[in-house]
Order: C-alpha cells, then sequence, then structure tokens
C-alpha cells in the first residue's frame, strides 16, 4: 500500500460506505453530463469543420475517426495511470487532454491545417475516453447486487449533454464571430472550457478515490503492485469466460450500433428525407441509447448479466431488422434506430457489470482500459467498413451484417449462462 492510498482506507468503514456510495455517484454524474455536453458541443459540426479546413468532402469523415482513433489509443494509458494512482488522477488527465485537443482544433482551423486538426481530434478523443472510465468508477464502490445500476446511472447522466450539446453548437459558434476563428470552430472552444470544469470538478471533489478506497477494502493479497499491473488485467480476463464474454458483449453491440447508425442519415438522404428529420431520428436514437439506462441497469441486476446479454442481442437484431426493411421510410428507421440505442445500452449496462464482476478487484482498471480500447479499436473498423458495405450493396445489407455479429455472440451468451446452470448442479450435487 502507497502512502497515497493510507487515507482512503483509514477515513471509510462500513458506517460510512453508503454516505460516499451516494457522494461518489453524484460527482460522477455531474462530470458526466458536463463531459457530455462537451464532447455533443465539439462533434456536431465536426464534420462540417473538417470539411471547411481540407477543402473536400471526401476528407470530411476522417475527423470523427480520428476521434475515435484518439479514443482508443488512450484508453490502455489512462487505465494505466488509474490502475497505478487512482481514478481521480486517470480522469482529470483525459479531460485536461481532451480541453487541449479542442483548443488544438479551434487552432488547426484559424490556420487552415488539416493534419493538425486532426491531431487535436485526436487528442479531443480522451474526453470521450473519460467518459466511458466514469461508469467503471461508479462500479468501484458500489455493491456486487447493484453494480449494473450504479454504472447505469451515469451513463444516464450523458443523456442531458448528449442533447443540450447540438443545441447550443450554433450560439457558440456565433459567439467566436471577429476573434478570427470560423464558426464552426466555436463549438470546440466552449468544449475545451467545459473540459476544464470537469476536470476542476473531479480533482476537487472525488475524494477519497473510489479506486483507492475499494483496493484498500480488498484482501491483502490483492493489494500488491503485480496484483494490479496492466498484465495482471489481461491474464485476468484471458482466465475468465464470463469477462471474456463481456469484452465480446461491448465490441460487438457497439460495432454494431455505430456501423448502422453512421450510415442512417446517408440511407435517409437517399429517400429525400430532410435535415430536420433526419435530425429527429438521430435524436430519438439518442434518447435510446442514454435515457433508459436506468431501465436497463436495474434489468442486469435483478435479471442477470446474462440475460442483459441476451437481451441486448433480441433488440439490436430487432432493430437492424426494422432498420433494414424500411426503405427508407422514416418512422420505421426512426423506431429501428430507438431500438438500436436500446440494445446498445442494455449491452454496454450488463458487458460492464458483467467485466467488473469476473475479474479481482486489482485487475479490474487495467481489464476496463482494455474493454474501451477493444470497443473503440472495433467500432472505429466496423464504421470503415460500413460505408465500403453501404456503397456495394446497400442499407439493407449493413443491418444483415450486423445480424452476422449479433447471432454468434447470443450463441456464445447462452452457452456461457447452460455452462454457469450445469456447474452450480454439480457443486450442488458434491
Amino acid at each position: 500500500m502507497t502512502a497515497v492510498e493510507r487515507p482512503a482506507a483509514g477515513a471509510v468503514d462500513a458506517a460510512s460506505l453508503p454516505a460516499l456510495r451516494r457522494r461518489t455517484s453524484a460527482v460522477l454524474i455531474a462530470s458526466q453530463i458536463l463531459g457530455g455536453l462537451g464532447v455533443a458541443t465539439g462533434i456536431a459540426l465536426a464534420v462540417v469543420l473538417a470539411e471547411e479546413v481540407s477543402g473536400t468532402e471526401s476528407l470530411a469523415g476522417l475527423a470523427p475517426t480520428a476521434t475515435v482513433a484518439g479514443t482508443a489509443v488512450l484508453s490502455v494509458p489512462l487505465a494505466a495511470l488509474m490502475t497505478a494512482r487512482g481514478r481521480r488522477p486517470g480522469l482529470v488527465l483525459a479531460y485536461l487532454i481532451g480541453a487541449l485537443g479542442a483548443a488544438v482544433v479551434v487552432v488547426a482551423s484559424a490556420v487552415g491545417s488539416f493534419p493538425l486538426l486532426l491531431l487535436g481530434m485526436a487528442g479531443f478523443g480522451a474526453a470521450s475516453s473519460a467518459n466511458l472510465q466514469a461508469r467503471f468508477a461508479a462500479a468501484d464502490l458500489a455493491e456486487p447486487q447493484r453494480r449494473a445500476r450504479a454504472i447505469s446511472n451515469v451513463v444516464w447522466a450523458t443523456t442531458l449533454g448528449a442533447v443540450l450539446g447540438p443545441n447550443i453548437a450554433a450560439p457558440a459558434g456565433r459567439s467566436v464571430s471577429g476573434l478570427g476563428i470560423p464558426e464552426t470552430a466555436g463549438p470546440f472552444l466552449w468544449a475545451a472550457g467545459v473540459f476544464l470544469l470537469s476536470a476542476l470538478l473531479v480533482a476537487v471533489l472525488l475524494r477519497p478515490d473510489p479506486l483507492l478506497t475499494a483496493r484498500a477494502l480488498a484482501p491483502a493479497e490483492e493489494r500488491t503492485a503485480e496484483a494490479r499491473s496492466i498484465r495482471a488485467g489481461l491474464r485476468a480476463v484471458a482466465a475468465s469466460p464470463r469477462a471474456r464474454l463481456a469484452l465480446l458483449t461491448v465490441a460487438v453491440a457497439h460495432t454494431a450500433m455505430v456501423s448502422v447508425m453512421s450510415m442512417t442519415p446517408v440511407e435517409l438522404g437517399h429517400h429525400g428525407a430532410s435535415i430536420d428529420l433526419i435530425g429527429l431520428v438521430i435524436s430519438g436514437h439518442i434518447a435510446g441509447m442514454y435515457a433508459f439506462s436506468p431501465i436497463m441497469g436495474r434489468l442486469a441486476d435483478r435479471l442477470g448479466r446474462l440475460s442483459g446479454i441476451g437481451l441486448a442481442v433480441g433488440l439490436l437484431a430487432c432493430a437492424a431488422a426494422l432498420a433494414g426493411t424500411a426503405g427508407g421510410r422514416p418512422g420505421q428507421t426512426a423506431a429501428g434506430l430507438f431500438v438500436l440505442g436500446l440494445g446498445w445500452s442494455s449491452a454496454l449496462v450488463s458487458g460492464s457489470a458483467l467485466l467488473t464482476d469476473s475479474v479481482p478487484q486489482a485487475a479490474r482498471a487495467a481489464a476496463q482500459g482494455l474493454s474501451d480500447l477493444t470497443m473503440n479499436t472495433a467500432a472505429g473498423a466496423g464504421g470503415a467498413a460500413a460505408g465500403l458495405v453501404m456503397a456495394g450493396a446497400g442499407y439493407g445489407w449493413l443491418n444483415a451484417v450486423a445480424v452476422c455479429l449479433l447471432v454468434p455472440l447470443g450463441a456464445l451468451a447462452l452457452f456461457t449462462r447452460e455452462a454457469r446452470g450445469r456447474d452450480t448442479a454439480d457443486a450442488g450435487g458434491k
């Protein structure tokens, strides 16, 4: 144990732990609202800004790709920092890198440098890493039977920022007029300020550190530096079928969601839908992703993580069927995208809770960083492939491919559940 960890251990006992859980959850929810607001504000006009700076529509899609790449690449270093020093330093650094990345985007837009813009977008992705890691911070001190609910509450908080962000992008753009900065870069200037505020909030109020506190309350054999190394996290995931299933669940669900969602505006546009209508469809999708996550958390806690994963697979497959057969009809497409968001929510909450359940406490931060790396890398590849499938075969076939990804996941979840039941029966027989 280091000197950093001892105060947390001494300050927390069984009587004070419930209050600390509530305080930690409140701080994480507040930071998630701010972080989600900053990400949504900046990303709303990212493609438009990239087209302006690059001078060509063909390169505009590289801006969100750079953000996803930055989120993925930074996941493991941030997890390593959290493993060594706790959640607070990792979250603060991630928000600071996000703020720096947003500032670099503003500078790049002012000087007209597209490579610098992509570098800034990659740094901007660190704020998304912070938002993702916040859900695991909520699980550090949660009771095992309420862990999915704790995760889902933090995921739900993103709803407010995700909804408000695009709506303040226009005022943010107008605020920089006369400063020599393109209006489309204004949201990134605001995002930088929001990320700085998030970093300050976490640095001041996330005390004691939830990960260090949980570690101090863990068995003595799990407190060694070796037990909480990145290598130990990799070994823990490799040794646990349930942890591997959790990793696969989050990665496949995120890939299917990103692939279908990213091509839906293109499909609707081909059928003559207006920008306002497309915006409504995507807004409904975002509501499905975040607004109902507390329900998904309660279901995962009450019915079990594997049932939650099964629900996610069913919802995602239903969504693909609805959207893929819509033929451009906006009502059916909107229903499909809403259900797609619900399925993603169930997968993220259940998968994250299952991963946390399935590895030793000391190795959790490393395993969780690996999960976010896998999730964003897979989604980045899926998003790139989605454009090729869309161009070569169409939107319907893109949804069919998504279903093909989901079928093995559902079979694996069912097999894992049956295997667990057999193990329990064998143990009872002995």
